[in-house]
């Protein structure tokens, strides 16, 4: 096998690719069950738990997804694992968020599709920036305690503050809660392809 093919590989098994892909699309599959029983037994406001942890799972996922079972790896390599780090961001993100999106369809306004969108950038921006900081292990952490507290706390009412700081149980259409997401997921997003996962000991 030469060298152009082997990079990729060797980085797709010391990141565990399949398996974090496999829990991804689990976690997408029950979601939409999720997501449909409740708007039948509900209204479109009972979706609001699928649209919150959905995103957490995900990220989770994701971001524990980062750590390098081999992390020698990284420090021998002859070029740069950056690349790497970028693609394997975008494209779990691009397919889980098309995927979770696609499971709980709706108007902006009912939190549907863009409540989705909005939340899993963003906790898939404080998720990758945690790995950076604090270890691929662990990055689910910061973003399971911020999800949970600002669920129990966020006013009934949207808008207002509350758009900034309980983003995450915005509807779909604002925008201070959109750019609150988006914000966190390129800077988080950079942080973790430029630094990788922090080492974390054996």
């Amino acid at each position: 096998m030469n060298g152009t093919a082997q990079g990729p590989l060797l980085y797709i098994r010391s990141r565990a690719l399949p398996l974090t892909a496999a829990a991804l699309a689990g976690i997408v599959l029950v979601s939409a069950w999720a997501a449909d029983w409740l708007q039948d037994h509900f209204d479109h406001t009972g979706r609001v738990p699928v649209l919150v942890l959905a995103p957490l799972l995900a990220s989770a996922a994701i971001s524990t997804g980062m750590h390098a079972h081999t992390a020698e790896l990284d420090q021998t390599a002859v070029r740069p694992w950056w690349p790497r780090r970028l693609l394997h961001l975008l494209t779990l993100t691009v397919f889980v968020t098309g995927a979770l999106a696609l499971a709980v369809p709706g108007h902006p306004e009912a939190f549907g599709a863009p409540g989705m969108v909005r939340n899993m950038l963003g906790a898939t921006g404080v998720a990758a920036g945690s790995a950076a900081l604090i270890g691929a292990r662990l990055s689910w952490l910061p973003m399971t305690v911020y999800g949970g507290a600002v669920y129990l706390a966020a006013p009934r009412t949207p808008g207002g503050a509350a758009a900034v700081w309980a983003w995450p149980m915005q509807p779909g259409p604002q925008g201070a809660a959109w750019a609150v997401a988006v914000v966190a997921y390129v800077a988080g997003g950079a942080l973790l392809v430029v630094r990788g996962a922090r080492p974390e000991p054996v």
